[in-house]
């Protein structure tokens, strides 16, 4: 299990992010049981709109990508793909957002960014993936 932390996680992103413009989209990484208490999901819950209880999807201004499992556990390779996908839909439906990518699951999860990274290089355009990941 990993332990959640409340230490600052400005390391994980490649910008600091702290308001969004009206058409943007703050996206972090979650937990699928939507406990939003550390890291960039806390600051995306007590900013922009994330919803507690919401693992997976957009809320507020907000956009939940699981990493972890409800009980706190890295998820599979295989899910991560599948959430991918589902991202990817979303931000397909809507065309007049820009969705700001943060590095999820490369924080409180421990995923390696050469294990995350990939993931998005066929991210759609209105997509903006952290500086060193383009």
């Amino acid at each position: 299990m990993i332990a959640a932390t409340n230490k600052v996680f400005l390391s994980y992103i490649s910008w600091v992010i702290n308001r969004l413009k009206p058409n943007e989209i703050f996206v972090f990484g979650s937990n699928l049981g939507g406990r939003h208490a550390g890291g960039a999901a806390r600051l995306a819950k007590e900013k922009f709109g994330a919803q507690e209880g919401v693992g997976e999807g957009l809320t507020g201004q907000s956009y939940a990508f699981p990493t972890l499992t409800a009980r706190f556990e890295r998820v599979s390779q295989a899910s991560l793909e599948a959430s991918r996908d589902r991202f990817f839909d979303t931000v397909l439906a809507h065309s007049d957002k820009i969705f700001l990518l943060t590095k999820v699951g490369c924080g409180i999860a421990g995923f390696a960014e050469g294990e995350i990274r990939p993931l998005f290089k066929n991210a759609p355009p209105n997509v903006v993936l952290p500086e060193d990941w383009r």
